[in-house]
């Protein structure tokens, strides 16, 4: 039996479902039981309803063959993680983008380029690093190491990202947007280098989870339903 985890509610659940049923096959969150659900037009496979943020670590652990998650989440939850998981399919949809913003009166500030100077002349002046406050601290730290950006530090936000800077608890932030609004509101600018990474809703598979040759196959079928090219 394949084990297929979605998000266990809200609109990404709802258009997970949506998705597969578009593709004939349906799912639907059982009344009785608050974590599963039934599968209809495909032989083989059980649903799984977990957190989001719960589907990156049971496909890692090999608990799930198959899963439904964000794209931002298993890069941030999963070192090495395309050693762990495979990108099966792109869904279209719970598009968000990891953007790093700045104030917007930091006119001097719009590139990674121009943040890298900025950083280091707030260390010359005041003697500790330029404070990114984000909740996604693996893709930052790998996403700045890679450009180039050494004088920072990260700082845990576990709630609202965008008003650690206002509340002076950090001079930058990288945090999820879709549409720029609550940065604009709270005085934020992107930088103009793009996203540090542009996620959406994506179809994985658990390299760690058991795949004998009935799990194989019953892969191989879903896959021809969905239109999947394994």
């Amino acid at each position: 039996m394949l084990k297929l985890g979605v998000p266990s509610k809200g609109r990404l659940m709802e258009k997970t479902f949506q998705w597969f049923g578009d593709r004939n096959i349906e799912m639907n969150k059982a009344e009785d039981r608050e974590y599963a659900g039934d599968v209809a037009g495909v032989d083989g496979v059980t649903l799984v309803l977990l957190s989001a943020g719960e589907i990156p670590r049971e496909l890692a652990a090999g608990r799930i063959h198959l899963g439904v998650t964000g794209s931002d989440l298993v890069r941030e939850k999963l070192a090495g993680w395309s050693g762990r998981v495979e990108e099966l399919a792109k869904m279209g949809f719970g598009h968000a983008d990891l953007v790093i913003a700045v104030p917007q009166f930091w006119v001097d500030v719009d590139t990674l380029d121009d943040l890298d100077a900025a950083a280091a002349a707030f260390r010359a002046r005041h003697g500790h690093r330029l404070r990114i406050a984000t909740k996604y601290h693996r893709l930052m730290r790998d996403y700045l190491r890679e450009n180039g950006v050494a004088d920072y530090q990260l700082v845990d936000s576990q709630g609202a990202t965008e008003g650690t800077v206002r509340n002076e608890t950090a001079e930058a932030i990288a945090d999820i947007t879709s549409t720029g609004d609550t940065l604009r509101a709270n005085h934020l600018k992107m930088l103009s280098d793009g996203p540090v990474h542009a996620s959406q809703a994506t179809l994985f598979r658990s390299l760690s989870a058991e795949w004998d040759a009935a799990a194989k196959a019953r892969l191989a079928d879903l896959s021809e339903r969905l239109g999947l090219t394994l």
